[in-house]
Formats: C-alpha cells, structure tokens, sequence
C-alpha cells in the first residue's frame, strides 16, 4: 500500500520510508501508510514565507475572497468523491455532509464576508481615527497587516475535512499562508482534499502545503511571524505550547481542546412540551452524529432532579432506534469509531465514568451491526450513563470521546449553572427552556466558562443549527480545558492572523498609509464634480463644496407638516427655550441633512448609480431659522466590486454654518459606476 504524499516546496513529496499502515474503520483493511521522512520541514516554512505570502500580499481582501468562493464551488462538484472516501473514516452519510458541505460552507462564509466587511486593498483599518493633538495635525488609527510566516494548523481526526478548511479560510483571506498537518487516522481524507485544492489551480504558490505524518523537527523552525492552530487532546496541546521555540519566539498558538460540554434541561420543559422533546432529540443527535466524536458534543445532559426519570425513559427510546453498521448500508444511523485504538480509548474512559454513575443504555463490549464485523470494525453502542449525585467527579473531569454522555440532575438554576462551570471551560453549552428568566440566568452566570452558548426552544428550532454546530461567522473555541483559543469568529478570526500596529502620523500620512481619507488630509478640488467620475477615474480626497443655503423659518414649518415631525423644539418657541440644549426653535436635523444632498448632488444622470444609506451620523450643533448651511463632501474611501459594473464610494459629509462650526457629520455611501471598458 502505497503512503501518502506531503505537499511541500511546491512538489508532492514521497515519504523516504513505508510508513504507519492506516485501516478503514468499518473493515479494518488498510486504506494507506503515513509518514512524514524525508520532508524538509525548515525548507517547508521557508516555501510559505517567501512564495506563498508574497504572493497572496499581491491580492486584495476581495480578491482573496474571490478566490475562497471559487475554490468551495470546485470542492462543491467533487463533494461525492469526498463523501465516499468519507464512508472510510466510520462515516454515515449525514456524517460526511456535515464534515464536508461544513467545511465548503466555511469556505463560501468568509468569501462573503471579505468582500463585504473588509476593504478592497491589502490593509485593513481598525476602528476609527484618534485625535492626539489639539489642533487635528497629529492623529493615530490601527491598521492590521499580514504576518510575514505561514499558518501551521494541526489537526485532530474526527473531521478532515472541515477542520483543514475553517483554519485554511481566514488564514488565506489575512493573506498568510498555510501548512496543514492533519492527524494520520484519517490523514488520506485530507490528503486528497488538498489534492483537489492544489489541482484546483486557483491558489497562489505556496500559500498551501501538506504534511502528512510526524511534525519531525517542525517546531525548531518556527518564528514570531508564524502562527500554530492545534486541535486535539489537552496534553498535546500543552506539550506543544510549552515548546521552548513557541515561548522564545512568542508564536501566536491557538489550542482547541477536550471540553465536557453540557446541555441544559429548564425547569419549565415537562414531557409534553416542544422543549423536552428538543432536548431529549438534540442529546440523542449529538451521541451518535460522527459516532459522538464532535469536540461539541453534549458530554453532559444537565437536568431537573425531579424530570431524570422522563428523561431517561425518553432518550432511551430514542436510543433504542439507532442502527449502528456499515455507514452504506440502508437505515444506518451511526458509523464506526475512526479507530479500534479510538474505540479502546472510549471503553477506558467509560470504565471512568462508570465509578460515579450506572450505564441506563448500551454495552461497551457487545453491539449489533448491520452489514460489518464488529469485531474487525471500530464499532461501538451508544452509551447512556445516569449520576444520580452531581458533585462525583468524573463526569465533570473524563471526556469519553465517542458516543457516550452522562445524565446529571439539578435542584436550582443556581446548582444548574455551578454544574455547567465544573467543566472548566468548554466550547459549547446549550439552554432547552422557553423561560426567559431561567435562560438569561444560565447564559449569563456560565458564559465565562463556555465559548458559545446556544439557547433553543420553539421559536427558533426549526431554523437552529444545533448544538453542535460551528458557524463561521461565530468563535468556535472555549476558555480553560477547552484550550483559551479562538477560531472562526468572521473577521475575528482573520484579524488573528495579522499584526495590528497603532500608526501615530499627520492626516495626510495617515490617508496615504491606510488608503481611506482623513479629515485634514488633501483635498483635491477639480472643476469637474466627483458625481461625474467614474470609480476608476476618483481619488481618495476628491472634494465638493455646495453652498451657502439659508435654513428659513417657513422652510421649518414647512418639513415639520410634510413629514409629521412636529416635536416641540421645531414647533414650539417657548417650549424649545425651556429645553437645556437649544435657544429657541430648531430646524430638523433631517431637514439639513435633506437640505446638504441638494447642495452637493449633481442631477444629471451619471456614474453614480445610487446613494443606498447614511452611516455615522452625528447632529452637533443647533441649526436656528437664519443659519445659512454649507457642505463639504470629500470622497473617503473607494472600494471596487470584484466582478461588478460598479464599486463603492463612501464620502465624508461635514455640514457647517455660517460660523465654520459643524452642525452635522456622517458618511454618505454611493455605488459608481466603472468605465465601460473596465468593467469586470
């Protein structure tokens, strides 16, 4: 059988030596042999520093996003290969579609969000400007730039596919590039995933490499410019952050750990409610997707003291239905372990369990399986354990990775909530009840213990994702045992991989830095109106100045009976008087904002196509009856579509009156039509 090849230094790398056979979960027949000799891991990095990340730093964020959802549509038409070398692994179909289609949809997600949430340039600005002087000469503001060294990502078992692709896709859209170490169990599901990745030919040189067996030496070459993601036990995990290269350089280390998850049972969820029957299904579903080898499993089935029989009765029911075989045999449910080492690690932590609390469902050492040996296969019963007293120890300590969770009761939210604290950090918990007091209550007083916390009940269950779902638009990670790291998250994740720098400059520096206008940079005043430009013929600074227009009286009572906006400080002299803010009447701080788009709109039709929202908006000095208002608007940041006939310009509106003081600020956002030519 022939081992795997790692990708590296632009090549497919053949192992030096056969390697560690690895076997089907379902058959126990080899599939491939791993190992990672020969593989210059020094000359790895290297590849990804000097090929890969030159070469993404050439791209912008919508570029790179352009890319992230080209390349999930062409993992979309290979998705059925991946399905079937997923049934290898122990995987139902179901199973397969929720490591895969998760992975694609990652991929697609933070496509999405580069090309709507961040600029269409190489550096990303964060939060606004800062005023370090009296005068407005001396500013500062954050910019996030890529680091300069590779993404190394090393993954767990249970999901090869998802796991390379949610650490791959911010990595590549911060514009770092990454080298994935999968874990050899179910290193050949990996493997051809890059395969088609790399075959794909829409990824940049060295902005992704493969290695798959041993990390060998490839700590000793690691730098401050690196980042290193592990998933997988919380030993490992500590060992490797503990590695004397990771602590000299102070190498960015993301760790996803164990976590004894829980769900949560309300009070108010009595057999005969939609809570009570999403719980006990949502518990079953947890245990036997991916054979409970999800990371966000429920470890933990949390529930009022006086409901554990019900609840025992009803997810033993439930269980009862579960067909355990061949993931391609007809009414299978659940698949096979990924390994027979993994099935005996699973037995060892349930003899663990089983100290504190009795087995209400399933044997560890006999299951009946539909079209599989049980023996040769890594099949296991889903196993059901009841703790009739909380305060033991291992259900709150052993995490049986499998289909195996526990039953706790509680007396209180109060005992509720120190119950879910005593995992010590865990990425996932989970509140069943339409209570809101309880909820609030839970969430709340365990959220510090917990990386993302799900409420579910009847108004939301028909489109909930789950319990044990990561999104990529939210953090997926926990504090303590479940590792303190974060990933995901949207931009969260992205701005992970940069280096965020506090630029201390002069507005003009700063604009000509970040790309996007400050007030008091240059201003640049053409005698043709901005309106009139195309995208491609704007620059940062372009600026307009309308006006004077005298704000009348009747022009106030005028807008105060056209819109109903009769509030008394626009109505009312006595009354406005009397008001701590104003000195009599006051003109409508949307009748000026009304008033500036007629000073600084060009009418004729033209390259800009739609003015589609006002953002920012501050009213900051009174505008009276007599006030003559003039408008400065200055083009502030422009931003291509990719793919479009038109981009975005987001202008700085400054509405001042006769005294030079600002009465309102906002930005004005405009969509612009490109030249014909260069529309693309």
């Amino acid at each position: 059988m022939a081992a795997l090849r790692s990708y590296v230094n632009g090549d497919w790398h053949t192992p030096a030596e056969d390697g560690v056979p690895l076997h089907d979960a379902v058959t126990g027949d080899e599939v491939a042999r791993v190992s990672s000799a020969g593989v210059d891991m020094a000359a790895a990095l290297a590849h990804g520093r000097e090929r890969g990340g030159p070469a993404l730093a050439e791209l912008t964020f919508h570029q790179r996003g352009a890319l992230l959802k080209s390349l999930a549509s062409y993992l979309l038409e290979h998705r059925e290969e991946l399905y079937a070398l997923s049934a290898r692994t122990g995987a139902t179909l179901g199973d397969s579609k929720f490591d895969v289609d998760g992975g694609i949809g990652v991929l697609f997600g933070y496509s999405s969000k580069g090309r709507r949430e961040m600029p269409n340039s190489t550096v990303y600005v964060d939060g606004a400007v800062e005023p370090l002087g009296k005068g407005g000469t001396f500013v500062g503001q954050h910019v996030c730039t890529p680091l300069r060294g590779v993404a190394v990502q090393i993954n767990a078992f249970n999901f090869p596919v998802w796991g390379p692709l949610e650490k791959f896709a911010p990595a590549f859209l911060a514009g770092v590039p990454t080298l994935v170490k999968p874990a050899s169990q179910t290193a050949y599901l990996t493997h051809r995933l890059v395969e088609l990745m790399i075959g794909s030919g829409l990824l940049p040189e060295g902005s992704l490499q493969l290695v798959c067996g041993s990390v060998g030496d490839l700590f000793e070459h690691l730098t401050d410019q690196d980042l290193v993601s592990f998933t997988g036990s919380a030993a490992t995990g500590q060992r490797l952050r503990a590695h004397p290269v990771v602590a000299a350089n102070s190498v960015r280390f993301n760790v996803e750990a164990d976590s004894l998850n829980c769900s949560i049972l309300g009070p108010d969820a009595v057999p005969g409610t939609a809570e009570f029957d999403l719980f006990v299904k949502q518990l079953v579903t947890e245990m036997t997707v991916k054979a409970g080898q999800k990371c966000t499993a429920i470890r933990r089935a949390i529930v009022p003291a006086g409901l554990m029989e019900e609840v025992v009765d009803a997810a033993k029911a439930r269980l009862e239905k579960v067909v355990v075989g061949n993931p391609s045999a007809p009414g299978v449910r659940m698949g096979a372990l990924a390994s027979l080492e993994q099935r005996e690690e699973v037995r060892r932590s349930l003899k663990a369990l089983l100290e504190a609390g009795t087995l209400v469902h399933g044997d560890p050492d006999r299951v009946e399986v539909v079209d599989a040996d049980p023996e040769r296969g890594a099949f296991l019963s889903p196993l059901l354990v009841r703790c009739d007293d909380p305060d033991q120890p291992q259900p709150h300590e052993v995490e049986a990775f499998g289909p195996v969770s526990t039953l706790l009761p509680y007396e209180s939210t109060e005992h509720a909530v120190d119950l879910a604290r005593r995992g010590r950090g865990s990425l996932a918990g989970s509140v069943v009840s339409a209570d809101l007091g309880f909820s609030c209550a839970v969430v709340l007083g365990a959220a510090s213990r917990h990386g993302r916390m799900l409420v579910l009940n009847r108004d939301n269950a028909e489109e909930s994702t789950g319990h044990g779902s990561p999104l990529p638009a939210l953090v997926h990670g926990g504090p303590g045992r479940a590792g303190g790291g974060e990933e995901m998250g949207g931009i969260r994740g992205v701005l992970h991989h940069m280096q965020r720098t506090a630029v201390q400059a002069d507005p003009a520096t700063l604009t000509a830095i970040t790309g996007q206008w400050v007030t008091g940079g240059p201003q640049l005043f053409t005698d043709v109106h901005p309106f009139r430009k195309h995208l491609e013929e704007l620059k940062v600074g372009d600026t307009v100045i309308a006006g004077p227009r005298r704000v009348t009286q009747e022009d106030v009572a005028h807008f105060a009976e056209f819109t109903g906006d009769t509030f008394y400080a626009h109505t009312d002299e006595e009354a406005a008087r009397a008001n701590p803010f104003f000195d009599g009447r006051v003109a409508h701080g949307y009748l000026v904002v009304s008033f500036a788009a007629g000073l600084f709109v060009d009418p004729e039709p033209g390259p800009v196509l739609a003015n589609y929202g006002l953002e920012n908006l501050r009213f900051l000095t009174p505008t009276y009856p007599g006030d003559e208002i003039t408008v400065t608007l200055t083009a502030k940041q422009i931003t291509p579509r990719v793919g479009a006939e038109h981009g975005e310009v987001r202008w700085d509106a400054d509405v001042t009156n006769q005294d030079g003081a600002s009465v309102a600020k906002y930005d004005v956002l405009t969509l612009v039509a490109k030249r014909p030519e260069t529309q693309e």
